[in-house]
């Protein structure tokens, strides 16, 4: 491990084996010891959000404990527990639809089950249309990836922010994990065993996470429709495509 850690971190970690994760697309460096995880990144919101996260979740919802988390001047370093099982991206689960897609849904409902009252954070579309105003000012550019959602549409991230600002939906407040993606869950035994990457998790509109798990879901699996409506017999309800399409593109501007 080449970058200098916090002399807390290094107590736990120095002379262990590790191998450092290349499937998230946070922007961070994960390292992943036999049973224990190892997260630095740029001090940011998110980073500060996890680790009052994870806190505030111990009881609540399979999630990582909290082993050290530290922070060196510009950097933030969380060790937490490992979470048992393999991710849902995992070709165990992606060779089996079914599987994946079940699993998926109890995910959902599991995180739908939280009581939110006293939750720490609120990230409904007042503060995500203003973080995204803030981030669209700072001169967020699309990303360059051509599946980018909204690229033909408009032409830049200002008028798929005004487009959001006056076509902002009626919101049903649920806990929310912010960023519900295959890889941000894991399963073991055939049932979800954690959640990780909480630093957006909080109360939000209940189709914040089926719209990212919408997208996720047919990103993995060469967007097969069978999946995804096979998604909505397991939720028990009727996709709401206006509101899955408005929140996939709210996050393009994250």
């Amino acid at each position: 491990m080449k970058r200098t850690l916090p002399e807390r971190i290094r107590e736990y970690t120095e002379h262990r084996e590790y191998r450092k994760d290349t499937i998230g697309r946070s922007g961070s460096e994960i390292f992943c010891f036999s049973d224990m995880v190892l997260k630095a990144e740029r001090e940011k919101n998110e980073s500060r959000s996890e680790h009052e996260m994870l806190r505030w979740l111990q009881g609540r919802l399979p999630v990582p404990e909290i082993i050290c988390a530290e922070k060196n001047g510009d950097m933030r370093y969380l060790l937490m527990t490992k979470v048992r099982g393999k991710m849902l991206c995992d070709e165990q689960y992606l060779s089996n639809p079914r599987l994946l897609v079940h699993l998926l849904a109890e995910g959902l409902k599991m995180l739908w089950t939280v009581d939110i009252n006293g939750c720490p954070f609120k990230r409904h579309l007042d503060y995500k249309l203003e973080q995204a105003s803030l981030r669209v000012a700072g001169g967020l550019e699309f990303d360059e990836d051509p599946d980018t959602y909204g690229r033909e549409e408009f032409e830049s991230p200002e008028e798929l922010l005004l487009w959001l600002k006056e076509h902002r939906p009626e919101e049903e407040t649920v806990f929310s994990h912010g960023d519900y993606c295959l890889p941000n869950l894991f399963a073991e035994d055939n049932t979800i065993s954690g959640f990780i990457d909480l630093g957006r998790a909080g109360t939000a509109d209940i189709w914040q996470d089926i719209a990212l798990c919408v997208r996720s879901l047919e990103y993995n699996t060469g967007k097969n429709e069978g999946c995804v409506n096979l998604l909505f017999e397991e939720l028990g309800m009727a996709p709401d495509w206006d509101k899955i399409r408005y929140y996939i593109l709210l996050d393009e501007l994250f």
